[in-house]
């Protein structure tokens, strides 16, 4: 009889549960589907995971509005923009733990063309946005230049004054990642590097993409047919209008892939504690720097920080592209990921995202 009720009650509580969780899932069906509608955006992916196991993962709309293709969130791959500094992090931080990098040296040291400009400049502050090196300008995020090498891209900033002295103000820069992606290819190389076909994105898809299980993550080649990449869309005077073309070599380190949310939510999670990288490393890239003058840049190594009102605190990052907005964020104590891509810009979530994220965490509890 004992055992009967007990077999009852797990019974219940199971069934309450998944109640409760189609609930959850059904409430941020609805959100979505009204933003989708608001929005217009042509398509959109969204997956969040728990403790490594998608608990909602779901496309709405297109891929592309011609073909009418179904977004489908484990193939549909989208331009994450800035996100993509998350991920290069992730490949500097494995060149950090193998002993091949110094955060502080000179960035001469890895980078001997950069010219000397009267002061300091190290890949730490580089991956901080303290370095003083200029974000776009003029119309190059429009970009539609290809680039061979990561080392070309340096051009477009090279021999341009600082903005201003290095650690001591936070000015974002994706330029920055262009020397930092430099500074990781030319780590990651061998001594006998003309044996070796040792480049920066060869090893950001061994060491990290590989490494994670990210099948449907890679470089957004503008001079390449790629099978499940979406269309882009700008919306412009009230209408859903074709992006142009753009060409994204001239940054792949700090806004230059593309992939799915299931991908991220596999990123997300191998950043919970200590695994692929030690927890050491997991603290030290995403805590805050500091200026000079020691105020909170709220900004780590390619992670930003979201302190929530609820209290909670969220790491992660936004992307911002041609044709594309993507929010990524992790909650470490919960182990909760969320990423959420549209194939429009501009495309403004409104807080979605962390409405999003504190309606799972606290449906977990």
């Amino acid at each position: 009889m004992i055992r009967k009720s007990w077999t009852i009650a797990i019974l219940c509580l199971f069934i309450s549960t998944s109640v409760f969780c189609q609930s959850l899932n059904d409430q941020a069906d609805e959100k979505l589907k009204e933003f989708v509608e608001k929005t217009q955006v042509p398509g959109l992916s969204v997956s969040i995971s728990q403790q490594g196991q998608l608990v909602f993962s779901k496309g709405y709309g297109f891929t592309d509005l011609e073909s009418k293709t179904p977004v489908d969130p484990s193939t549909s791959m989208f331009r994450i923009g800035s996100v993509s500094k998350t991920l290069t992090a992730a490949g500097l931080a494995k060149l950090y733990e193998e002993g091949k990098i110094d955060l502080d040296a000179p960035i001469q040291q890895y980078v001997p063309i950069w010219p000397d400009k009267g002061t300091k400049i190290t890949l730490r502050m580089l991956a901080g946005h303290l370095a003083g090196i200029r974000h776009y300008r003029g119309l190059e995020f429009m970009s539609n230049t290809y680039y061979e090498d990561v080392i070309d891209g340096l051009a477009i900033f090279i021999d341009d004054p600082l903005i201003n002295t290095p650690g001591t103000e936070y000015s974002y820069s994706s330029y920055g990642w262009n020397l930092i992606s430099v500074a990781m290819e030319n780590a990651a190389a061998p001594e006998a590097s003309f044996l070796s076909d040792v480049s920066f994105l060869s090893y950001m898809q061994s060491e990290v993409f590989d490494a994670l299980g990210m099948d449907h993550t890679e470089p957004d080649y503008a001079n390449r047919d790629i099978a499940n990449r979406v269309s882009f869309y700008q919306f412009q005077n009230d209408q859903v209008v074709q992006a142009p073309d753009v060409d994204n070599s001239y940054k792949w380190a700090g806004g230059g892939f593309i992939g799915t949310t299931e991908d991220l939510c596999k990123f997300g999670q191998a950043h919970m504690k200590a695994g692929y990288l030690k927890q050491s490393t997991l603290d030290e890239w995403m805590a805050s720097q500091q200026t000079s003058d020691g105020k909170n840049t709220n900004y780590g190594m390619g992670w930003r920080t979201f302190e929530r009102p609820s209290g909670k605190t969220f790491y992660g990052h936004s992307g911002g592209s041609v044709g594309g907005i993507t929010y990524f964020l992790i909650h470490q104590p919960s182990e909760t990921v969320l990423a959420i891509t549209g194939n429009m810009d501009p495309l403004n979530y409104g807080g979605l995202q962390f409405e999003l994220m504190e309606m799972f965490i606290n449906g977990a509890n």
